[in-house]
Parts: structure tokens; sequence; C-alpha cells
């Protein structure tokens, strides 16, 4: 592929607990903490953590420059002399240039750097004091960037775990005091994880109890920002465009290691939506929690902390460089759909519609809906899937903690399913055709009175959309794998006489070549089979902020 000039990318971990010694001893904050994934072989086999593989990854080169800055909970005093065309100003403080790191590590440039930052370090320890942390670090970096290349600066990319997006807020908002306008020209595009937006349902605990706790005072203003009845995070949205900030939202609460928090979640559920049958969590953030109103979001079926969680998963790794450097922009939309069985006698039946997308060639999920990670979009009673949902922009805009939280509706206007970021550059094999990725559709059914059945599957069935890029790109539907093999000569012309001749005999082809719709963005992708019979579309367009 062609060489991706990478931005300067920032590393924001999450909450350390009451007592941070052991995270202020961690030198890479767990981003150096990977997965095995035992009978995978290859890339699929052990993925060695956020840092480590964008070191190693010749798709999206990083350099380490954590080592360029140092934190300190006092401040210390320039050194003086001759600093390498620093100014004293930058080598003095609390975040601080380490002038001859500088010189070695960025000798060549500073773009394509990556930086862990230790907010943890500094003291007092407070949000508002990590924000500003945060905010001088990224002029620092501009700085260094300016220094070696005038003029190419356009920005940092921030990927944060957990508490980590709340310290991202508090840095936009500084910066947007310092400088009216200025976060959207400093910070390109942010990625987060986990991250409690609108806090922790089951956040609670009486303050004077939360005193009792050993370190607790120090911690105090970092729990107290996990408030569910706090809207703060509408506040980013008057410095900050939400849709450059990728909300990646885990979906597996039974792999958390911290089972009191799963069960409380299964508790907030009952206010919500009056039943404890779900939990809607990845252990300790709810699904609606870790989003925020208009801005674009992906599931990943992995848990918020521990053995392949959201930070130390290789989904967590591709999703968000897809997000920061990807070619082009899909969106795939229900157009229309129709249930054609189901419906419990006995009970009250509603309905719900899953899809996942995952890539061809590597073993993971762009995006993740199944009954497990209970984030289909539902529930339907209309066999037409017509019924009205609440908006999802205007529930996210509402604080946690108000009863009758609904966030399973669309992702956007026109049922809008999924938008997510592919980068046309990469090409796993080299006999790859196209782009190819698998759709895993879902229509299940549930008795909510508990008379029938809970778990009634009404239609699962795997299409494979294949994409051949270029000025006018060319889509290919698949129901099986025969015409995806590398062997032969399954380019898009021959794909094109298949689908041609079936078409021609009135037979049911194994291919099918999309028409692109004239009357609005997208191609047209039908699916059918016994229970079921839908319409989708899908839509792709390049990335026009893509730079490098």
């Amino acid at each position: 592929m062609s060489e991706v000039r990478t931005r300067p990318l920032i590393l924001v971990r999450g909450f350390g607990g009451l007592d941070v010694g052991a995270e202020q001893a961690n030198p890479y904050q767990g981003f150096n903490e990977g997965t095995v994934y035992p009978g995978r072989h290859g890339d699929n086999y052990i993925y060695e953590g956020f840092l480590l593989r964008a070191m190693k990854s010749t798709d999206y080169p990083y350099t380490d420059a954590t080592n360029v800055v140092g934190y300190y909970s006092s401040p210390v005093s320039s050194p003086g002399g001759d600093l390498d065309g620093w100014d004293p100003d930058d080598t003095e403080g609390t975040v601080v240039i380490d002038h001859q790191v500088a010189a070695r590590v960025l000798r060549d440039a500073a773009r394509g750097t990556l930086w862990v930052y230790r907010f943890y370090d500094l003291a007092p320890r407070s949000l508002q004091r990590y924000g500003e942390g945060l905010a001088r670090l990224v002029g620092l970096i501009r700085k260094a960037v300016e220094a070696k290349e005038p003029g190419t600066f356009d920005g940092v990319d921030l990927v944060c775990h957990s508490m980590g997006g709340l310290v991202m807020r508090e840095a936009l908002l500084a910066l947007d005091r310092r400088e009216k306008g200025s976060a959207p020209r400093l910070v390109h595009r942010v990625v987060t994880l986990g991250t409690p937006h609108r806090g922790i349902a089951f956040q609670r605990m009486p303050r004077w109890l939360v005193d009792t706790l050993p370190g607790a005072r120090a911690g105090s203003d970092e729990l107290a920002s996990f408030s569910p009845d706090s809207t703060r995070f509408l506040e980013l949205e008057d410095v900050f465009p939400f849709e450059r900030i990728l909300t990646v939202v885990g979906t597996n609460y039974r792999s958390y290691s911290v089972g009191p928090a799963s069960v409380l979640n299964r508790l907030s559920s009952l206010i919500d939506e009056g039943t404890l049958a779900t939990n809607r969590s990845d252990g300790l953030v709810k699904h609606s929690a870790a989003q925020l109103p208009g801005a674009p979001r992906t599931f990943v079926h992995k848990s918020h902390g521990g053995y392949d969680s959201v930070v130390n998963s290789r989904e967590t790794y591709e999703i968000a460089m897809r997000f920061l450097h990807g070619t082009h922009k899909v969106s795939l939309w229900m157009e229309e759909g129709r249930i054609t069985r189901g419906g419990d006698w006995f009970g009250s039946s509603e309905f719900y519609l899953g899809v996942s997308i995952k890539p061809r060639y590597v073993d993971f999920e762009l995006f993740h809906q199944s009954a497990e990670a209970e984030n289909c979009y539902g529930p339907f009673s209309r066999a037409d899937l017509s019924d009205p949902l609440p908006d999802l922009a205007g529930q996210l805009r509402r604080p946690l903690s108000e009863p009758g939280d609904r966030t399973t509706g669309w992702a956007g206007p026109d049922r809008l399913i999924w938008e997510g970021w592919i980068d046309g550059r990469i090409k796993p094999s080299t006999q790859a055709r196209g782009m190819v990725f698998r759709l895993d559709v879902y229509v299940g059914e549930r008795d909510v009175h508990g008379i029938g059945f809970s778990d009634n599957v009404i239609f699962r069935k795997q299409y494979y959309v294949q994409v051949f890029p270029g000025t006018h790109a060319e889509l290919f539907l698949h129901t099986g794998e025969q015409y995806l093999s590398e062997q032969g000569d399954n380019d898009a012309a021959r794909l094109r006489k298949v689908a041609a001749a079936a078409a021609h005999l009135g037979a049911k082809a194994p291919v099918q070549r999309l028409e692109e719709i004239r009357t609005r963005p997208g191609w047209f992708l039908d699916v059918e089979g016994t229970g079921f019979s839908g319409r989708l579309r899908i839509a792709i367009a390049a990335n026009r902020d893509r730079q490098g």
C-alpha cells in the first residue's frame, strides 16, 4: 500500500483506582498489554497490545516518543543553556520537554510519533488538572512538528480508554478557553474506548461514604466525574464536532471480572426497561453511557477491562486505525423489511434486528450486534419493522440517571444501521480481489411475558459484499464463497458474466452485480430467506479529511 503519513497519536489511560501507585510504576499505562488467541494463526494468534502493534505496523507506522516529555507532581526548573531550539517555558513546569531526548527521538520528524499521556504523575488529582496537562502536551507536540516540518501540523489524534475520554473532554475545553475555536485545529480525531461519557449508571454512593474509603479524598474528583446526573458531556459539543469522535462500545459484560458491577448494571435496567432480563453494558459502563449524541459509534463484543477487553483487543486497534486513517466511509441503512413468521400466540412478542460486519482475511469484526450482546435494534412489534423507535441522539442528550433510558433506536436518520471506515490501500493477500466484507444478518423474537420462547431465531444468514474501488466503485453480493476464491479468474469481469447469465435465465445467482441507485447515494442489497426478507442500502464515500 502507499505510505501513510500518520499524525502524532496520544494514548490516554482510564481510571487507576484510589491508590495509583501501580499505575505510576507502569511505563506504558496498560497500552502494552495484549491478548493471545489459542488455535489461531499468524496475525490472528497474538495481538501484542496497542503500543507494540502500532510500532510494528507497516500500514500505519509510529515511533514511540513517550520519553520526550516528563510529567511531575511539582514544577521543575528549566535546565538552561542550549535547549536545541526549545523555549525555556517548554522545559519547565510539570509537563515539560526533555530537550536532549527530543533531539534524539525527534531527529528526523515529529509526525508519526506515539505519546502515552501519564496524567497520574501530576498533582493534585483532578480532571481539570489532567485536562490542562493534556492540552499542554498537544501544544508541545505541535511545536515539535512545526520545528521539523513547518506548516505541516494538522492536529493530533487521541485514543482514550474509559476515564481517559473524560480527560480528553477537559483538555478540549481547556484548549478552547485558551483560544476560542482552537480545539478542532489542534485535535484531528478522537477514539474513546468504553468511556462513561454520560456517567456510570450505579454511581450513587453517598459522598460521606466515598470519603471514608482509603485514598478516596485524593480521587474524589474522578469518582464524581462518573455521576449519571451530569450532562457536562454536552459542553464538549460546543467546542469540538462530535462526528470526529468515534465511540467504541463494549458489550461483553459476562467476561468482566468485577462481578458486583455487572449485577448493579442489571439492577439499573429495572429502572429503564422494567425488567432484569438485560444488562446492556461492558461490565462497568452501559452501552448508552459510552456513546455521544450524533457521534459515530461501533460495538465490539469485549469487556471493559481485563483479558481481551476494549483496551487490549485487536478489534479496538483495527477499528481505531481505520477511523483515523481510512480512505472511505461506509454506511448501511435498512430500507425495508418484512417478518413472515413468529409472533407468539400466547404471550407478547417483540422482534429485534442485528447486523455484524467482518472484513475478510483478518479475524476481527468492525461492528457486532447479537442477542448475546443485547444491542440489537428494537423492540419491534410490526412485521415490517416500521415501529417509530426513539431518536437515539435525543435519548443520548438526557442524563443517564433519568428513568426510561431507551437507546436501542436506529444509529441515525433513515434507519441507519452502521457507519464505519475502511482502507482501500490495505491488501492482506497479494491474490485478493477487491475488498470483501461478511454481513451477518439476524432477526430474533422474545416473549416479554415469559409465556412463550424468549430466544426464537426468526432469521439468520450470511452475505458477502465485494467492493472493487475506483472512480466508479463496483459492488457484488455473494451468498457463498464460491466466487471469492483466490484460485481462478474471479475478477470483476468474470463476476459480471456470472451474474448476467443467471439473470438472463431467471435463476437465482450465487453472485449478483449491484446496480447503483440514481436517486440517492448507494446500492441496494436484498436479503431473504425463511422468516424474513428485506432490503438494505450501502453507500461508500471518500474520507474527505484524509491527508497524507
